[in-house]
């Protein structure tokens, strides 16, 4: 990736975490050129001039500049970790006054809904999908099958959430494809019951035209169920789709359950399901 490419990168993160385009470029400026005036800001950075001191006045507001008070003014970026620090601790602060200014909400007062015996809701995008993942493990009470379909998945906060759920009692047992990521299962999760599936069409489809491919698949609890798939395009794969429910009936997990082990040597014996 060139200079340019990376500039643009960092100041499209800098507006993701709250700056607005001027800010950002002022900044990402700053930060190649160590120092500068307004003028050699603008330069760099192709914000206006007349602009660049009122992103600098914002950019100081938060920590993130120094000024200089001579004729003319310099001014200078602080260092790259106490910048990100800064922005890592506006960032918690604002997420913590979101989490409060929702939670003292008052409920709308809705119609009494019928009771139901079991929903399924639609997730979409990695980040989405992974953090429902993640969130099912944690509420995991006695058991937890996750069958992983594609090396991507299998990152270390995952491992972290099935070895936690594995400390507190809860059975973990975790499929995969092939045996080289079962292999890498096994040195993250050495004390984990590990096996690789027999569920070919995790992979690939045998009906024409089909290029969706299975990401992963868990079931906790005997009760909450989440499938997702990457579907390949000409450009790759460019999105994860999945769906998610809970409170479905003993013969659907069965099935999904028994589909899930296929390749565990003795998984109905282990947990003594018949």
């Amino acid at each position: 990736m060139n200079d340019i490419s990376q500039q643009e990168r960092a100041v499209e993160l800098l507006q993701q975490l709250g700056l607005k385009e001027y800010e950002a470029r002022a900044f990402v400026a700053l930060t190649r050129r160590q120092r500068g005036t307004a003028k050699e800001i603008s330069e760099t950075s192709d914000v206006p001039r007349t602009r660049v001191y009122d992103a600098i006045r914002v950019l100081e507001s938060k920590g993130l500049v120094e000024t200089q008070h001579s004729n003319p003014q310099v001014f200078r970026a602080v260092s790259i970790d106490e910048a990100v620090s800064s922005l890592e601790a506006e960032y918690r602060d604002r997420t913590e006054r979101l989490r409060d200014s929702l939670a003292d909400l008052e409920p709308v007062d809705n119609e009494s809904h019928e009771d139901v015996t079991h929903e399924v809701w639609a997730l979409s995008g990695g980040q989405g999908i992974t953090s429902r993942t993640q969130r099912l493990i944690d509420d995991a009470d006695q058991e937890c099958v996750l069958v992983i379909g594609d090396e991507s998945v299998f990152t270390e906060q995952l491992a972290e959430r099935l070895r936690a759920a594995q400390e507190r009692g809860v059975d973990v047992i975790v499929g995969t494809v092939t045996e080289e990521l079962r292999e890498m299962v096994r040195d993250a999760l050495p004390d984990v019951e590990s096996f690789v599936s027999g569920l070919e069409w995790l992979r690939q489809s045998a009906l024409s035209g089909d290029e969706t491919e299975i990401s992963r698949l868990l079931l906790v609890d005997h009760s909450a169920i989440l499938v997702s798939s990457f579907t390949a395009t000409e450009a790759g794969r460019t999105h994860e789709q999945g769906v998610f429910g809970g409170g479905f009936d003993n013969g659907l997990v069965t099935i999904v359950r028994r589909l899930m082990g296929t390749g565990l040597l003795d998984i109905e014996s282990a947990t003594g399901e018949s």
